[in-house]
């Protein structure tokens, strides 16, 4: 019995485990109303790559994972993309140590080491501001590459065809737009779950499906 239950377990956690381990997942705390995927959030709560997250004038937003800190100022639509965050609209303040990058349309901005590195984003209306806070940036545009020293300010514009699809899009999460079970944390879950609970059926029938005699 022990053996079955250890069987078990294996086939539920370590798929799980594996998924975790790649997914990219963090940690979203909130200060005030929030959406995350078009719902709104509680104040703490799991983020994967491709979730969406949108504040409005009296929130603020923090996303942790392992070596970065992303703050989510007012007002701003983000996508959490795992090792980056593309705005969409709004502003945002990184603090990394692992690299964490910011995109902004064809803007492109990331630390140019790995030491401790802070900087804003800001997009509002196609017009990107690049503040390096602590620690130099580099600013790539899609077309040429600069460095951004600690201390200094950019500005840099959105591509035109990005602009134009924001016109039409607007600066709104779409509602329902994938939550928690759709990622791929959860899949893992359930699969291996799934396959666990057919490996204890099987092993637990030992009575075979027609007798050898009547």
């Amino acid at each position: 019995m022990l053996r079955k239950l250890t069987c078990w377990m294996m086939i539920a956690v370590f798929p799980a485990a594996l998924m975790a381990a790649d997914s990219g997942a963090a940690m979203l705390h909130s200060r005030g109303t929030a959406w995350l995927n078009g719902s709104t959030v509680p104040r703490t709560s799991a983020i994967f790559p491709g979730d969406l997250v949108q504040t409005q004038a009296n929130s603020v937003v923090n996303i942790n994972s392992s070596g970065s800190n992303v703050m989510v100022l007012s007002d701003s639509l983000v996508k959490y993309e795992g090792n980056a965050v593309s705005v969409e609209h709004g502003r945002v303040s990184v603090a990394t140590s692992k690299g964490m990058a910011t995109r902004a349309g064809d803007v492109m901005v990331a630390p140019t080491s790995s030491n401790w590195t802070e900087f804003d984003v800001t997009d509002v209306d196609g017009r990107v501001q690049v503040v390096a806070r602590k620690g130099d940036v580099s600013i790539s545009d899609g077309g040429q590459s600069t460095t951004l020293p600690q201390g200094q300010e950019a500005t840099r514009d959105e591509s035109n065809d990005r602009k134009k699809e924001k016109r039409r899009q607007g600066a709104a999460a779409p509602a329902g737009a994938g939550g928690w079970l759709d990622s791929p944390w959860a899949i893992g879950i359930g699969a291996g779950a799934v396959g666990g609970v057919v490996l204890w059926v099987l092993l637990e029938d030992q009575q075979p499906f027609s007798p050898a005699k009547p």
